[in-house]
């Protein structure tokens, strides 16, 4: 038996991979690649695949029938929150087109049990500080508003055909478990603020004049090494016999950061001691997403252990044991003149 795991060279699929190898199960990766490395899944099976392409169905049957799989994450999507609003097409042939293919797939080779990387996207802006999972759900991206088709479409598959599912609604995750896993893409906040520094710039803050008490945007940091802990306690759910409670889990702290916040503490465990230029908004951008947790507490027995502190202290390591480490001396001296 083996798990497959649906873009687990990348960042939070690389986690999840190891965390998974750590415990002895089987796992095979599918992975395009064009975010993450081989070299993060260790000996696990590499099957490269891009999943929106119709193409994919049928290696995909094969591989989960080959290697016996017995349930899939899938985290494979595009996920740029501006980008969804300038190619709106696109992320629908992309997200929602990959996510019918994988479960098609499933459907042929009766594999029955199915994580799905939601998001808190989900929610759009919501009318309260702090959201629950059954709260009306208005996206105001097209982003936002694949993944909830994708709950949608699990939801449909459990009735036709008897899908066991999850989907876990992410905020922000950020950090890292492993220096060797760090975040490889520039697309969160954290490391695009590593990144800027990295070529000699001011990190960017883009809107300053939210309904927020510093008027940057407020978000519910998550460590991405807690946030791989709760699919496994979601896949151990599936397994089981028992009945689910629930569907969907909100993953988050139950606590907000602004941006703001997230900056300063990044100059603080670097040491840089940069200013950050101010921009205007970017489209699509809600001001406050704050989860409520209660509910993946009481049903799976799970808890964020790290704080934001820790997270940006682990972002930080890793990015500093990678391949653009920073001189800290040299940018400070930079910064000076």
């Amino acid at each position: 038996m083996s798990i497959m795991v649906i873009g687990g060279a990348g960042y939070i699929g690389a986690h999840v991979v190891r965390l998974l190898q750590e415990r002895g199960d089987k796992v095979v990766v599918v992975d395009d690649l064009s975010y993450g490395t081989p070299d993060r899944i260790g000996d696990s099976k590499l099957v490269q695949l891009d999943v929106a392409d119709t193409a994919s169905r049928d290696v995909l049957v094969n591989t989960m029938v080959d290697e016996d799989v017995t349930a899939v994450i899938h985290f494979a999507a595009r996920k740029q929150v501006g980008e969804s609003v300038q190619r709106p097409a696109w992320y629908f042939q992309q997200n929602v087109g990959g996510m019918a293919n994988v479960m098609l797939a499933m459907r042929d080779a009766a594999v029955t049990q199915m994580i799905f990387s939601s998001s808190a996207a989900v929610y759009g802006m919501p009318p309260v500080e702090v959201v629950e999972e059954d709260i009306e759900k208005h996206p105001i991206n097209p982003y936002g508003e694949t993944k909830l088709i994708g709950e949608w479409m699990m939801a449909d598959c459990e009735r036709a055909w008897g899908l066991r599912w999850v989907g876990l609604r992410y905020f922000n995750v950020a950090g890292s478990g492993w220096d060797d896993l760090g975040d490889p893409a520039t697309l969160n906040l954290i490391p695009m603020i590593f990144d800027r520094l990295a070529r000699g710039e001011n990190p960017k803050i883009f809107g300053t004049d939210y309904p927020t008490p510093d008027g940057t945007c407020i978000r519910d940091y998550i460590h991405v090494k807690d946030l791989a802990r709760a699919h496994i306690d979601a896949l151990d759910a599936l397994a089981s016999e028992a009945e689910l409670k629930h569907n969907v889990y909100n993953v988050g702290t139950g606590k907000g950061t602004s941006v703001r916040q997230i900056v300063d503490a990044c100059r603080d465990v670097s040491g840089i001691k940069f200013t950050a230029d101010e921009e205007g908004r970017r489209a699509g951008d809600p001001p406050q997403l704050i989860g409520n947790a209660t509910r993946i507490t009481e049903d799976l027995d799970w808890h964020a252990e790290y704080d934001v502190k820790e997270i940006v202290e682990s972002a930080w390591s890793a990015w500093q044991a990678g391949p653009r480490k920073i001189d800290v001396e040299d940018a400070n001296r930079k910064l000076a003149n």
